[in-house]
């Protein structure tokens, strides 16, 4: 399997340098040069395997460099040894009117996990395959799930050294105190000024900046991913659309080769491209629902063909979700044009005017495969009630948004295909919001406290990880301003 660039640099990859590479030269992003097809009796065969099991099948089919015996062993070090706190790593929890995919039982309690437990893994073994002798650094820009997943999973990894960089003020308490309490000989956590976007377009800059990367690379030292915009997020995820499909095939809902739709919450439009890739492979899927929240830059262009970040942009009760520049979005504009001047000169106009327009046969070609919606904060909050009255069942915010936006969608189109909501993190993380969606008040109390206030409802315990919290002390302090990030990364490279 070879991967090429969505820019058009003319470099072709194999899986171990795209994942190491992160990012291509021109700054688009790795994409398969083909998706590989599967047969409804492989997905068949998928009922009954352990999650583990399902991973390697599937993750074989794109990183064809690696021996079935790496693929084994990155999969067992990312998902065993206890490090979830399911044993399914991704169980379905199904209704009679939808299903639940659970993405947060592992270490971090968010969806991130899946793949970020995958990639260091995939990482190591892909610097020794490759033979680099260089000292890798990760730079991560978060909304608030990926920097903590990434640091727990790049920790003391050999020849790997990790920098992440936050919003200040555009995290949950759960999630800031996650990321400055994380421990490890290896890794640096660095509040930014301004808002994810800032962030991310700071990294984005530091990747493209060609002269400080030919310092870095005197000093012995390559810039990487741990972003969806590296292939090697990406592709774990692909794993858990075909984990579901299995599970709902084992339960008897649903029949060889019929169609299901996926409700994915969607900020940086990774985890729903995840699904696209399923689907290109033959998963049988019908929809894929995207869900936003105020920040509904995605819902808008997915309706329209127009993407325009120059908008209003909102803090929310889903801070995950809180981006106006959707980098994944790329790479599913080359699969539906293959034309990658076409991408370069979107993604430029972009960078120079914040809008682009795809057309009408573009937009429509989306659309075959993509509906879209959104929620605020306040139908955000009453569902989560209305879900916990109903089911019993507590939903972050996240996965909250998703859930309304399933509802709208099943209301408007009269589609009856089984449904899959995709739940991307507990709601421990968000626990004040979701307390005070069930009408609890939470004056006064502190983040451990609705911790404990919010078990009361939650059939699940407190997380381990979370609860580590209460006595973990805090190692980074940091704080700077988005034209300060390279200073940060060129101090910390030096480490």
């Amino acid at each position: 399997m070879k991967y090429i660039s969505t820019r058009g640099s003319g470099k072709i990859l194999n899986s171990a340098q795209a994942i190491i590479s992160g990012i291509a030269e021109d700054g688009g992003l790795f994409v398969p040069a083909e998706i590989p097809k599967v047969s409804l009796d492989f997905i068949s065969q998928l009922k009954g395997l352990s999650y583990e099991e399902r991973a390697k099948r599937v993750l074989q089919c794109f990183l064809t460099d690696y021996t079935r015996e790496e693929i084994e062993d990155c999969v067992t070090r990312a998902y065993g040894n206890g490090k979830f706190d399911s044993v399914k790593v991704a169980p379905l929890t199904i209704f009679d009117d939808v299903s639940v995919l659970e993405l947060w039982h592992g270490p971090t309690s968010a969806f991130k996990d899946m793949a970020l437990q995958l990639l260091p893994q995939l990482m190591r073994t892909a610097l020794k395959k490759t033979g680099e002798k260089s000292q890798v650094l990760i730079l991560v820009a978060t909304s608030g799930d990926t920097g903590k997943a990434a640091l727990e999973g790049f920790k003391d990894t050999e020849q790997i050294k990790i920098l992440v960089f936050y919003p200040e003020g555009g995290v949950s308490q759960i999630q800031r105190l996650q990321m400055l309490t994380q421990q490890g000989s290896n890794v640096s956590v660095m509040a930014v000024r301004g808002n994810f976007d800032d962030a991310q377009s700071g990294v984005k800059e530091i990747f493209g900046n060609k002269e400080f990367n030919k310092v870095l690379c005197q000093e012995n030292v390559k810039l990487s991913s741990a972003n969806s915009i590296n292939w090697g997020r990406l592709v774990p995820q692909i794993v858990y659309y075909f984990s579901a499909y299995a599970d709902l095939l084992d339960a008897g809902r649903i029949q060889p080769g019929e169609k299901i739709n996926f409700t994915v919450p969607t900020g940086n439009f990774g985890d729903i491209l995840a699904g696209f890739y399923a689907k290109c492979m033959g998963l049988p899927v019908h929809k894929l629902i995207c869900a936003s929240n105020a920040n509904n830059v995605l819902t808008d262009f997915l309706r329209t063909g127009i993407y325009d970040r120059k908008r209003e942009f909102y803090k929310t009760v889903s801070p995950s979700m809180d981006i106006l520049i959707s980098s994944n979005l790329e790479r599913l504009l080359y699969h539906m044009t293959q034309d990658t001047a076409m991408v370069d000169g979107w993604m430029r106009a972009l960078g120079k005017t914040g809008r682009y327009e795809v057309g009408d046969a573009i937009r429509t070609k989306i659309q075959e495969i993509f509906w879209s919606d959104w929620a605020n904060d306040a139908t955000t909050k009453q569902e989560i009630k209305k879900v916990y009255m109903e089911k019993k069942y507590v939903l972050d915010t996240h996965t909250s948004v998703a859930w309304k936006v399933a509802e709208s969608y099943q209301k408007q189109t009269c589609d009856q295909h089984p449904m899959v909501i995709i739940s991307t993190a507990s709601p421990y993380k968000f626990n004040e919001s979701v307390l005070q969606a069930l009408d609890v008040k939470t004056e006064g109390m502190d983040v451990f406290a609705l911790l404990d206030k919010l078990s009361e409802y939650n059939t699940s315990k407190v997380p381990r990880g979370l609860d580590f919290l209460r006595t973990a002390k805090v190692q980074h302090t940091g704080i700077c301003d988005k034209k300060q990030m390279q200073q940060e990364v060129a101090s910390f490279s030096k480490k």
